[in-house]
């Protein structure tokens, strides 16, 4: 069986708004080490991985690995009955068809508890080669939304440039361009600064990518105030949110020619 508790319910209400509009269905991979989501988008150029830890839960226990198949909306639904301060525990039994939700209050003795019907999903866990990036760059994931969210309203695409000089952000629409660069902040020696951009450089990358998709990505800002884009030529980018229980990591192929 499987028994996971989190001591606020707001880390899976943020998960489930960060992907619900990529994945519809997915299956949740369960074992002693913690818990799994890998899955495409429809239309198969973006991947979403995501691992929540066993040692981020208050409570954890699963005997024997096994999938949690889901309807993203639906679950959805269920999570949005909880408080964000609710504790929250998942359970389900090894050949059961239902998962249960116990939300307990904070300050009060208030019990909700919720049963979402599991779905049998069939999904391939696609490998995940380890790639050395030849560009990576730290910056605050609000700033990254924010610049994502504004060239969206100009163009379809972002040319995502990282040179010794920073990185930029450029797009091209039918009306207007716009782009914004950033410097890589000079830190004082052994010192950190909340909103430093660190830019980590092999060599020169340029790619361009689906702004769709870059702006569907940046709801993570809720779980991590940081965040990492790794890049290398011609290799899907990799958008990486670290948080206290796990990451979500996505995937986007690159575009190319005028596609």
């Amino acid at each position: 069986m499987l028994e996971a508790k989190l001591s606020e319910a707001a880390i899976l209400k943020r998960l489930l708004d960060a992907i619900k509009e990529l994945v519809t269905d997915a299956n949740f991979e369960c074992n002693e080490e913690g818990i799994t989501l890998q899955a495409m988008d429809n239309s198969h150029v973006a991947l979403v991985a995501v691992k929540l830890a066993a040692s981020g839960f208050k409570k954890y226990r699963c005997d024997r690995p096994m999938p949690l198949g889901v309807n993203l909306t639906s679950l959805t639904k269920v999570l949005k009955c909880a408080k964000d301060d609710d504790t929250c525990t998942l359970k389900a039994s090894d050949d059961g068809d239902l998962l249960n939700f116990v939300y307990e209050a904070r300050n009060t003795d208030r019990i909700a508890e919720y049963e979402l019907k599991l779905m049998d999903i069939d999904s391939d866990t696609l490998g995940i080669p380890d790639t050395e990036y030849d560009a990576r760059v730290t910056m605050p994931s609000a700033e990254f939304g924010r610049i994502v969210r504004d060239l969206s309203m100009l163009g379809e695409s972002v040319r995502i440039e990282v040179s010794k000089e920073g990185v930029r952000f450029a797009s091209e629409g039918e009306a207007a361009n716009g782009s914004v660069l950033l410097k890589s902040t000079e830190l004082p020696s052994g010192g950190e600064k909340k909103n430093a951009v660190r830019i980590e450089l092999n060599s020169h990358v340029n790619l361009t990518f689906s702004l769709k998709y870059l702006v569907n990505f940046s709801k993570s800002t809720s779980l991590s105030s940081v965040v990492q884009l790794m890049m290398s030529n011609d290799v899907p980018l990799l958008v990486s949110y670290e948080f206290g229980q796990g990451h979500i990591h996505y995937y986007l192929a690159p575009k190319i020619g005028d596609d």
